[in-house]
This record gives structure tokens, C-alpha cells and sequence, in this order.
């Protein structure tokens, strides 16, 4: 039987760190609509372009957008025995176009983590997060600064910050997320399949119980 997770939450939520844990943990793929978005922006690939111009503004993807990259990507053989879905959906028009596409191969969603932070939390997590230019290493102002203020330690190249981290995209950020994707949470809720979770707690705590509760619900 196939077993399909969805971490939900907003941006800076931990949900990418999660699902690849849980992943891990539990034996299933990750897949991450960020990915999706990076490999398209990154080939220049006309979705690519499309995608950046809202991504750098801080705002969603087009839903048609983001369901004809989710639904390729899903059909791969990778997934066939399921998925833990990070970011994806965000819309309760995504939200109800996976379960026709899981549906189609016999498949439903078992569960929706909703990792818990608050918008002040987020904010200060993502507005401090920097990347060095070279190798990509990921910096953070007050939980991971670099011995060097701008230079990474590991390869002495420029920490630049994107812009969808700098702080006036970050507030954007949560904002539409808080006006557009809030919804999902009732859509999921109203099917018994809402599972809220503090995550402002210690990360391994975080993963800890989302391992018992997928255990308990989504049974391998």
C-alpha cells in the first residue's frame, strides 16, 4: 500500500529538515516542491522563469504551475510505494487535485503534519539565513554565523543572503502564506487528517513525534 505524508506549515517552519528526516526514518521518498522550483529556475526552463518572477516577490507559484511539476514528478517509479510531500499543496485547489491524481493510482493521503511557529519565530529564522556563493553552504546570523562576518569557513567565498531571505520578502512571505494558505488547513482538518505540532520545540522532539504519529496512522 501507498503511504503519502504531507509536512504543511509555513515558510521557515522547519519543514524541509523535517521531511527528510521522516523520510529517512520511515522509508518513504521526499519530495520537495522547492526542488521542483530550484531545478526549473536553475535550467532556465520557461516554468523556471515563470516561477522565479513569483518566488522573488514572495509569492505563490500558480497552481497550474505547481501541479503539472508535482504530477510528473510523482508518476516516477521512485514514488510508487508513496511520498512525504514538502510544500506542497498549498492551496486547497493543489490540495484537491492530489487526492484525484493519488486516487487515480488507488492512493490517499495519510496524514497532514502541521508544524506550528509563530510569524515573529519565522521571522527571525529566515531573515538571518545566508549562502555562500561557491559551494552553497547555508550560514544563519544567530544559530550558525560564520567564524568571518560574509566569508564562508569552509571554501573563504561571499555569503550572500537570497532574496527571498531578506526581511521585507520574508514578512511578504508569511503574510501570503497566512491570507492563502491558511485554508488548507481547514480542508484537511474537516477530513480528520490534521496532526498540529509545536514547532518551535527542539527539532528532534519534532521529528520524534512525527514518527509516532505517522506510525500510528499511516501504517507500513
Amino acid at each position: 500500500m501507498s503511504r503519502f505524508v504531507v509536512l504543511f506549515g509555513p515558510p521557515g517552519a522547519g519543514k524541509g529538515t523535517q521531511a527528510t528526516r521522516l523520510s529517512e526514518a520511515i522509508g518513504i521518498p521526499h519530495m520537495s516542491s522547492g526542488d521542483l522550483f530550484r531545478h526549473h529556475v536553475g535550467t532556465e526552463s520557461d516554468l523556471g522563469k515563470l516561477a522565479k518572477s513569483y518566488l522573488d516577490k514572495g509569492m505563490l507559484v500558480p497552481d497550474d504551475v505547481t501541479i503539472s511539476m508535482v504530477a510528473e514528478r510523482l508518476a516516477q517509479p521512485e514514488f510508487r510505494q508513496g511520498a512525504v510531500l514538502d510544500g506542497f499543496p498549498r492551496t486547497v485547489a493543489q490540495a484537491r487535485a492530489l487526492e484525484d491524481l493519488l486516487a487515480k493510482r488507488g492512493a490517499a493521503v495519510g496524514l497532514v503534519a502541521d508544524i506550528r511557529v509563530r510569524p515573529e519565530t519565522l521571522v527571525r529564522r529566515l531573515s538571518g539565513r545566508w549562502t555562500c556563493r561557491a559551494g552553497g553552504h547555508i550560514y544563519h546570523s544567530l544559530t550558525h554565523p560564520p567564524a568571518k562576518p560574509g566569508v564562508c569557513d569552509i571554501d573563504g567565498s561571499e555569503l550572500t543572503q537570497r532574496d527571498d531571505d531578506r526581511p521585507e520578502t520574508v514578512e511578504k512571505r508569511i503574510q501570503v502564506y497566512l491570507e492563502q494558505t491558511a485554508p488548507v488547513e481547514q480542508h484537511y482538518r474537516e477530513r480528520g487528517l490534521l496532526y498540529e505540532i509545536d514547532g518551535e520545540q527542539p527539532s528532534e522532539q519534532v521529528t520524534e513525534s512525527l514518527v509516532r504519529e505517522v506510525a500510528r496512522r499511516v501504517p507500513g
